[in-house]
């Protein structure tokens, strides 16, 4: 039983809270996870993908040299770098940097499954957890699979869980297919030639040629774009200048771009290149762009995600899961370890009161303690139930 535990992981989700730490500097928190693992009798290797966490819990009659099946869970770790505004008395005590994204809640969560597991062995093969570092934006899915995660704790399949403020506590969701969006962000450079701001003649000005160009890639979606299928394309920053009499020779577009078909994706760069390098010629001027590649789809398999539903329906019950709910257009680094292995990613409700909460990157964000229990019992059965499915169909 968790329940009386439950204070314990309480009061180490506000310590998290409180302590906030952002890409790849998640080396209190990833401490204060060891230290909680090692208090239930596990092993843990950390330094994985620089500040990662891994501990694996075996069934009775299974070890490292006999697994059995196996399947990963992972929780993110890493903070963001906003001011707190909750006022709450675990807020974070580091100016410009908060969970305000709940991965302090994911790691609570995930410790109380590995309690609850681990008291109770009587499965029938192996559960990796994995403790994640740098979600946001570092790409740290990606690290850990580098620095050879599936080769030291293979897995079966794996699966993740994240907060959702606009489902209410209590509910959960899933879906087969992408669940969230590839991201990627770019620059386009828009070079001209500079002069005096009373001469525009004997200039190239390239800042309305980067405003031409941003006024036509709001078409590309709307207009080159299957209605069916999902895009954004969002110019976030311009940069040109610097003072008012001097035309600059040089202006700089930066912008995202959020897709769930790589195809999608393939065609849009293709569309903002063409688009960019075209308007800029016209005007006599020339236009780099300049591609960062970002995360892929957090794609779900089609048997894993109808699994995970199952398992959130026994837990919440069917009428609050759902089971094929819409994606949404954020981005997540899980999409890489989708790439590896099949699984699924699913939401629970952080709402309160029957009603959605603050969203995610939010300053007043706070995660629902509603879900530790909720979470925990979520894990616990669904390691149960796929590792007896497992051993049902050898």
């Amino acid at each position: 039983m968790l329940s009386p535990h439950l204070s314990q992981l309480l009061s180490l989700r506000h310590d998290l809270h409180a302590h906030p730490e952002l890409s790849y500097q998640e080396q209190r928190t990833a401490g204060r996870v060891s230290a909680y693992l090692q208090a239930l009798g596990l092993q843990v290797h950390s330094g994985i993908g620089q500040t990662g966490v891994v501990a694996s819990i075996h069934g009775a009659g299974f070890d490292a040299t006999n697994p059995g099946p196996s399947l990963g869970l992972r929780a993110d770790m890493d903070a963001l770098p906003l001011t707190e505004t909750t006022g709450l008395p675990h807020a974070s005590r580091h100016k410009g940097r908060m969970h305000a994204c709940g991965h302090d809640g994911h790691t609570t969560m995930l410790l109380g499954a590995a309690h609850l597991l681990s008291q109770q062995r009587d499965f029938p093969g192996t559960v990796h957890l994995i403790f994640q570092p740098a979600e946001e934006g570092g790409a740290g899915a990606k690290a850990m699979i580098d620095d050879g995660l599936f080769q030291r704790f293979p897995c079966q399949a794996v699966f993740a869980l994240h907060n959702w403020p606009d489902l209410p506590q209590g509910q959960m969701a899933v879906r087969v297919g992408p669940i969230m969006a590839a991201n990627i962000r770019f620059e386009i450079r828009v070079r001209g030639q500079g002069g005096h701001a009373a001469l525009p003649h004997t200039t190239r000005d390239p800042v309305p040629v980067a405003c031409a160009i941003v006024t036509q890639l709001q078409t590309l979606v709307s207009r080159t774009l299957d209605p069916v299928d999902s895009a954004v394309l969002t110019i976030g920053k311009i940069e040109a200048g610097t003072v008012e009499n001097i035309i600059p020779n040089e202006a700089v577009i930066y912008g995202t771009l959020r897709t769930l078909r790589d195809e999608t994706q393939t065609a849009l760069v293709a569309g903002i290149e063409r688009i960019a390098t075209h308007i800029a010629a016209a005007h006599q001027c020339q236009a780099l762009y300049i591609h960062k590649p970002g995360y892929p789809n957090t794609t779900n398999s089609e048997k894993e995600a109808r699994f995970m539903a199952r398992v959130m329906q026994e837990v919440v019950g069917a009428e609050n899961t759902h089971p094929q709910i819409d994606p949404a257009m954020t981005s997540e680094d899980f999409g890489f370890m989708l790439q590896q292995l099949p699984g699924a990613y699913g939401w629970i409700g952080n709402g309160r009161d029957g009603q959605k909460g603050i969203g995610l990157h939010h300053p007043g964000y706070d995660f629902n303690d509603d879900n530790i229990a909720l979470g925990a019992r979520f894990w616990d059965t669904l390691v149960r139930r796929w590792l007896a499915e497992q051993a049902g169909a050898a």
